[in-house]
């Protein structure tokens, strides 16, 4: 059976004047570059990471939605577990990210379709119908209206069915400094280079003053790197210093939304105290 094809799920040329006014960073741009680092054990990496959440790595016959697409990773280590995966991210650069991997790994493959859309386009989400697995991994906090796509995600789980999403936690007054730092980012170059060259070298020596303290092999971290998600320390650090628009939530906030709409929560593993992202595991009531 062929997964559902997407369509267009946002206006043309609207993540590009969002873009240019400062007010989105360009996501896809930053995963189109993190393909060219992409190997297959940072692939294997990220199977065993969406195999270890979800607790099994056959996902033979099961519909899988990715949300927010991104580089097309999660889609790609769903599709080689066996699921029937429909791929769709409102940046444009995403979208090709994802079909570039489809195909590389999954040419002409049925059960893997890839398309534009937005967690915000409710009629969009209506036309995919629902699914076994729903899955957006840091994804809704970036949409610039977070608790509306978390309450619209939710339509596409199948009675049964899984949600899979990871939030930013809510550090309070330092989140809100992020915020500004990220919009300074996505303002222009001048802004990109300014918060680039402040907060990157400070990341690098921080990490080798822990790992002097500690007797560590400083070029360890970085060889290690992405252990859990498949991911690259560069590319990461870009899509954190520039990821706008940025929300964020408490985890007992997320539990009571889902709770209230009828989910009740399976996994969840937190971020300690950080402004990392929190994931959530949630099973749809039948």
């Amino acid at each position: 059976m062929t997964a559902t094809k997407p369509v267009a799920g946002s206006q043309p040329g609207a993540h590009a004047e969002e873009v240019a006014r400062g007010e989105r960073f360009q996501f896809g741009e930053n995963w189109a570059r993190f393909l060219g680092v992409l190997d297959d054990e940072k692939i294997a990496q990220a199977r065993r990471s969406l195999a270890g959440m979800l607790g099994t790595d056959n996902l033979t016959g099961r519909r899988f939605v990715d949300v927010g697409s991104g580089s097309g990773l999660s889609s790609l280590v769903a599709r080689q577990m066996g699921a029937r995966v429909t791929s769709f991210d409102y940046d444009p650069a995403s979208v090709a990210c994802t079909a570039e991997l489809r195909r590389r790994y999954f040419p002409d493959d049925p059960d893997w379709q890839v398309g534009p859309g937005s967690a915000l386009d409710a009629g969009f989400l209506e036309g995919l119908g629902t699914f076994d697995i729903v899955y957006s991994w840091g994804v809704l906090h970036h949409t610039g209206q977070m608790w509306t796509a978390l309450d619209q995600v939710r339509r596409l789980v199948a009675p049964g069915g899984l949600l899979f999403i990871a939030i930013y936690n809510d550090q309070g007054a330092w989140s809100g400094r992020w915020a500004r730092i990220k919009r300074t980012y996505c303002s222009g170059p001048a802004g990109k280079a300014l918060v680039s060259c402040a907060f990157i070298p400070w990341w690098v020596l921080r990490g080798l003053a822990a790992d002097l303290v500690w007797r560590r092999n400083p070029l360890r971290r970085y060889r290690e790197y992405g252990a859990d998600r498949g991911m690259s320390v560069w590319h990461d650090w870009h899509d954190w210093l520039g990821g706008y628009p940025f929300e964020y939530a408490k985890p007992e906030a997320i539990l009571d939304f889902y709770r209230e709409r009828g989910f009740d929560l399976e996994r969840m593993t937190t971020a300690g105290g950080s402004v990392g992202c929190n994931e959530f595991i949630f099973r749809a009531r039948r």
